[in-house]
């Protein structure tokens, strides 16, 4: 099928496309701007082939840019950009304009993959044609490619980052959850404020649509001075056992805040209650999400790699009921870790420390009164964790921080956790 090309960007293409970034969503804009006829020149500073600079002379042959989400506001190429004329739009904004289906958009500081995945999966049991999108690693752009737009009654579940979020401009969602919100990405936002400014755009984007936020979202918008929407509150923390949970992935905290989003959107859509219960008892964690690894001479090895900040690592600690032996440390993305390290403190039995961050976490431990060990590498650390583990102790890797200082990805750092377990 044709893709019409959106009235916004007709005059826009009689000009070379820069696309900043060659990843994911770099690679799927490129693909779409071929399809449509469109002239697109890749920049880059570490992708081979790509022009490793955007120079004024560069800027000036270009009209539109679509940058990736690694591209922060201030960076140096959009600055330029804007101040040559450019129209600036980042990867979620130019697939917005293409997609003529139904999004619900999902953002929050953690379980955001996770009631993605789990919403189009319970959609597709209800014979709903709805995809997971966005920030899992499958972009609304390819999305947008490979459906040709979306039709009407396609859905996009759209997990939303707040690199995506700060600068939206056309994308629109039908729906908007926003899980939670903690300390994270604050190497990128000079603040709490500003992080939360950042997600908060995806609700101004979701003009006359359903908003949902978590009880941790509703106190920071107090604090902060917005106002919800009256039905938008869920109360997702301390929330009693549901029977009819138990034995899912949504048993127990942190994951049960994702349940009680999904049921309130649900509820919304007038959709079978029973359905929904019976998705959660079918649906599967996707991998590094606090899965049990293996038992190796009484001691439980749990992979929970895709805990990049403060607040995952303490709903991961909630799930024990006695202090673990925890792996911790990497790429620092700011936030107080003393302060996170005093509020853990009480489920750590003992810190095995990775990393850049290592030296800072092995100070805040000291203050803490956490038994630690500095490791150079994963492998020293998961080789003396489990000669300082007795029978009945629990082995976590929930790091914390971004894996980039020593891994490829958060991936790549659980797959290298498990294959070290494996051959203890």
């Amino acid at each position: 099928m044709s893709l019409p090309i959106p009235e916004l960007l007709k005059p826009l293409l009689a000009q070379p496309v820069a696309v900043f970034g060659g990843g994911v969503s770099g690679q799927a804009v490129l693909a779409l701007l071929k399809r449509i006829g469109a002239h697109a020149n890749l920049f880059d500073e570490r992708q081979p082939g790509a022009h490793r600079e955007f120079t004024p002379p560069e800027a000036w042959t270009h009209r539109l840019v679509v940058f990736s989400p690694g591209f922060s506001i201030d960076h140096p190429w959009l600055r330029l950009a804007r101040s040559a004329g450019c129209t600036c739009l980042g990867e979620l904004d130019f697939a917005g304009l293409f997609w003529r289906g139904t999004v619900i958009a999902i953002t929050g500081t953690n379980g955001k993959t996770t009631l993605t995945e789990f919403l189009a999966f319970a959609l597709g049991r209800v014979r709903r044609d709805a995809r997971a999108t966005g920030n899992v690693g499958y972009s609304f752009t390819k999305l947008v490619d490979e459906t040709d737009g979306g039709v009407f009654d396609e859905v996009a579940v759209c997990e939303v980052s707040s690199f995506q979020a700060e600068t939206l401009v056309h994308f629109r969602a039908d729906s908007a959850i926003w899980t939670n919100i903690a300390e994270d990405h604050l190497e990128r936002h000079p603040s709490m404020r500003a992080y939360f400014e950042a997600k908060w755009r995806l609700f101004d984007r979701t003009v006359g649509g359903v908003m949902l936020a978590g009880s941790s979202v509703q106190r920071f918008a107090a604090e902060f001075g917005r106002v919800l929407p009256p039905d938008a509150a869920v109360a997702t923390e301390g929330q009693p056992a549901d029977v009819l949970l138990a034995g899912t992935v949504f048993d127990h905290y942190p994951q049960r805040e994702n349940f009680l989003l999904a049921a309130a959107w649900w509820h919304r859509a007038g959709l079978p209650e029973m359905e929904l219960y019976a998705a959660a008892q079918a649906f599967k964690l996707g991998r590094h999400r606090l899965s049990k690894v293996a038992v190796r001479s009484g001691v439980t090895y749990w992979n929970d790699s895709k805990a990049t900040n403060f607040h995952a690592v303490e709903g991961a600690l909630t799930y024990f009921s006695q202090p673990v032996l925890l792996i911790l440390g990497g790429k620092s993305k700011g936030g107080d870790i003393a302060a996170f390290l005093q509020r853990i403190a009480p489920k750590t039995k003992h810190a095995f420390l990775i990393g850049a961050t290592s030296d800072a976490l092995a100070e805040a431990c000291v203050r803490a009164g956490v038994a630690h060990s500095l490791c150079g590498t994963l492998s020293e650390a998961v080789k003396r964790a489990a000669k300082t583990a007795v029978s009945g102790d629990h082995l976590l890797l929930s790091p914390g921080f971004a894996s980039f200082d020593q891994f490829q990805s958060y991936e790549d750092r659980g797959n290298q956790f498990e294959q070290l377990v494996s051959s203890l």
